[in-house]
């Protein structure tokens, strides 16, 4: 089964336009490296969570919202070796980055079940 790395992140919404390059140029660079998919997600429905919620878990401010990123790659190995491709990638390092980093939530998936 695939495998997917997931992504939530706060973007100001004043530079969506500048995130949506940004992930722009970066698909087809994860594609070289062997992704399957890439999506983009800007918020538009981020409900407030009794315990916890996307807004909690990213330290959302009042001007930013809530993006969710995934990559889907045929199998936990080529992510893995992607992401160190990426790491080394002058493309990655030279590319602007319109979204706060340290607040970004990462995480790999098994996929267990697809319809």
């Amino acid at each position: 089964m695939t495998y997917v790395t997931g992504f939530v992140t706060p973007v100001k919404t004043a530079d969506k336009d500048a995130y949506l390059r940004c992930a722009q140029a970066a698909a087809p660079i994860f594609k070289e490296f062997g992704a399957l998919a890439v999506g983009e997600n800007w918020g538009a429905d981020i409900r407030d969570g009794k315990h916890t919620d996307f807004k909690m878990a990213v330290k959302l401010e009042p001007d930013e919202t809530v993006v969710l990123s995934w990559i889907i790659w045929p199998d936990k190995a080529t992510g893995d070796a992607a992401e160190k491709k990426m790491m080394e990638d002058p493309r990655f390092h030279e590319m602007e980055m319109p979204f706060d980093g340290k607040r970004m939530v990462v995480g790999g998936f098994e996929t267990i079940f697809e319809a």
